[in-house]
């Protein structure tokens, strides 16, 4: 029996049983490169044997969907009640390795674990400064998050440079085919069918890398049909505050990460309070799902910047879908055989699928910039000063390779750099002896 339609704001809307598990099933087959990229990156670096990456897999997926479910509902200020999917960061996963490699994994878990609590101590003191985070801010971050995830996932269409198939012809034409689907099906369709113009895209793509012969699901049959995820795969973890510092460092960018996210998909959706008042829900909800992945052997699970791309591309902004694709990621945690046909999934036709929806983020971040008048001194030196440390360290890889280690956590992060620069120079002009526009009197 379906569910009608509640009054109220777009987001609190209850859709037909149907159209949740669509919707959901959408945001489930665009983020399923992260989790999936990020354990196997994890486990080729650390050399984990096949049943130690199913398992940290599984619990990957069940941690990203018990997460979107918390930020969706979001029971006792925990969550933000927005539709919001988690996923591994890509720079937590990369910090994560380092502390790895450079002292063991156990150590690695006890920063996670040691990150996650962090989120709770520092959030009083961040909450202070969200008023330094305002639409020129806010719309630079976006851009920057944009351009990075594209450079990044970019990378999953043409593989490593050097390596023998890099930017072959047909994995590259798969990319450009499965964009060139979605933007046809979103011009062609209209309603529900528009709405899932991502996913169509996705399994358009997908098909045709089937017709090339660029899927093999031979070992989809093959293992166990249940996957349950082990507490501490590792071992029991270990505590080293100085190992834990980069991770710890890089939780303040992804509270800022999170403001912008936050602020952007609340407009999105129409939600009628102060977005700035939902920021720490997020934040906590960031925090717990962190905790819990760690106890489980995954970095910190954060809200997903490809999330807000979806709510705007398919103007679906029910916090019920997201909670259904929450319950679809735990299925397919618990589910064995269904995480391996994910991973199954052709790298180039997800590239394709990703590329198109975070530059859907950066459009969102163009709508947030077009709200402030950039002719005004201020503005304009914001946005220009943000995009030029944002946009150094994204577009040359290595430029901060001979300064100090601790000094590249910051200013060689694009997203880093770029957002605390936007937000000093924004400071600067608005609140340290802000200097008034000459009128046109003074000018004779």
């Amino acid at each position: 029996m379906e569910t009608s339609i509640r009054e109220g704001d777009p987001v609190d809307q209850v859709l037909p049983m149907r159209s949740l598990v669509l919707f959901g099933l959408q945001h489930v087959l665009v983020m399923a490169a992260s989790p999936i990229t990020a354990v196997f990156l994890v486990a080729q670096t650390l050399g984990f044997d096949a049943a130690l990456t199913a398992s940290v897999i599984s619990a990957t997926f069940l941690i990203c969907g018990l997460g979107s479910i918390l930020q969706s509902f979001g029971p006792g200020g925990f969550g933000a009640k927005l539709p919001f999917i988690m996923v591994p960061g890509g720079a937590p996963i990369a910090i994560f390795l380092a502390i790895a490699t450079q002292t063991d994994i156990q150590t690695a878990v006890g920063a996670v674990l040691m990150t996650s609590v962090f989120y709770f101590v520092a959030l009083p003191v961040f909450r202070r400064l969200l008023r330094y985070f305002p639409p020129i801010v806010v719309g630079t971050m976006l851009l920057l998050v944009a351009v990075n995830l594209v450079r990044i996932y970019g990378g999953t269409i043409t593989g490593k440079p050097g390596a023998e198939n890099f930017a072959a012809p047909l994995n590259v034409g798969l990319a450009l085919a499965t964009i060139a689907l979605t933007v046809l099906f979103a011009w062609g369709f209209t309603g529900t069918l528009r709405r899932i113009s991502v996913m169509l895209g996705l399994v358009a793509g997908t098909v045709l890398a089937a017709i090339f012969g660029q899927i093999d699901i031979s070992n989809v049959a093959d293992g166990p049909l249940i996957a349950v995820p082990q507490l501490f795969p590792f071992g029991m973890p270990k505590f080293d505050v100085i190992a834990a510092l980069p991770l710890i460092v890089f939780s303040i960018i992804s509270m800022a990460e999170a403001t912008g996210q936050t602020i952007a998909t609340a407009e999105i959706v129409g939600r009628r309070e102060n977005a700035h008042g939902i920021v720490p829900r997020t934040i906590r909800g960031d925090a717990v799902a962190s905790l819990l992945g760690g106890m489980l052997g995954t970095s910190l699970i954060i809200t997903s910047g490809e999330n807000v791309g979806i709510v705007r591309a398919t103007n679906v902004k029910s916090r019920y879908v997201t909670a259904a694709a929450g319950v679809i990621l735990v299925l397919i945690a618990l589910l064995a055989p269904v995480s391996r046909l994910a991973t199954a999934l052709p790298g180039p036709v997800i590239g394709g699928t990703a590329v198109i929806v975070f530059a859907i983020i950066g459009v969102i971040g163009i709508d947030l910039l077009r709200r402030t008048d950039l002719r005004e001194h201020g503005a304009m030196f914001t946005l220009a000063a943000g995009l030029s440390m944002g946009m150094l360290p994204i577009l040359v890889p290595g430029i901060y390779s001979q300064f100090p280690q601790w000094s590249q956590m910051i200013i060689g992060n694009g997203l880093a750099a770029g957002t605390i620069t936007a937000v000093l120079v924004n400071a600067l002009f608005q609140h340290v002896r802000p200097v008034a526009e000459p009128t046109p009197q003074e000018n004779h």
